[in-house]
């Protein structure tokens, strides 16, 4: 590996593939919805696989290689504690410019997002990374768009009288995993590997 070479790397909690397929499933109505309206209603709206649908935790964008062992490191001693997850409603993200469309995450217990604060903490002090102040929103991606028409942006969530999204799959998960990724990126979409993976247990165990 040459010096300076450089990685774009993220963590995520892991999606149960049952959950990914319904998802994928509820996504492709949704876009066929949007497609039957009129001509304007969706540019480039492109569904992702089910492999590429994961909950990001943090995104660390391009970072040296030599930082993936010590990222690692750190995923590993990352008490990694969560409990059951639902679905909410559906997004465009981010709201003023929308270029993905995205499924909300709900965490009663508030676990999903002290994960997210610990392992941005331990992250950082074992590397220079230096997190981006935004608030966490919990959030499944799945699919991206270049630009959604006016009415789509106004109506985001779904559900109701003469809205583009139908309501998302009534779902509740558990999770299994936290782990690290490289996002390798091609003109088709982005295709991630999986670096280093660590077994999320049960909080309050």
């Amino acid at each position: 590996m040459p010096t300076g070479a450089k990685a774009r790397l993220f963590v995520a909690v892991d999606v149960p593939a049952a959950v990914r397929e319904r998802l994928c499933g509820w996504a492709r109505a949704a876009a066929a919805g949007l497609r039957s309206e009129s001509a304007d209603a969706r540019r480039s709206l492109r569904l992702l696989d089910p492999d590429s649908l994961h909950l990001t935790l943090c995104f660390l964008g391009s970072r040296p290689v030599e930082e993936i062992a010590a990222i690692g490191r750190a995923l590993e001693a990352c008490p990694a504690h969560l409990d059951e997850l639902s679905l909410g409603a559906p997004l465009w993200l981010p709201r003023a410019r929308p270029r993905a469309l995205a499924v909300a995450v709900h965490d009663e217990e508030g676990n999903l997002a002290r994960l997210h604060a610990a392992m941005t903490e331990v992250i950082s002090a074992a590397t220079a990374w230096e997190p981006q102040r935004a608030r966490f929103r919990a959030h499944i991606t799945v699919a991206r768009t270049r630009a959604v028409r006016d009415r789509a942006r106004r109506s985001p969530a779904g559900g109701g009288e003469g809205s583009p999204l139908a309501p998302t799959p009534a779902i509740r998960f558990t999770a299994e995993f936290v782990t690290l990724y490289r996002s390798w990126l091609a003109p088709g979409g982005s295709t991630y590997e999986a670096l280093r993976s660590c077994r999320l247990v049960p909080a309050g165990r």
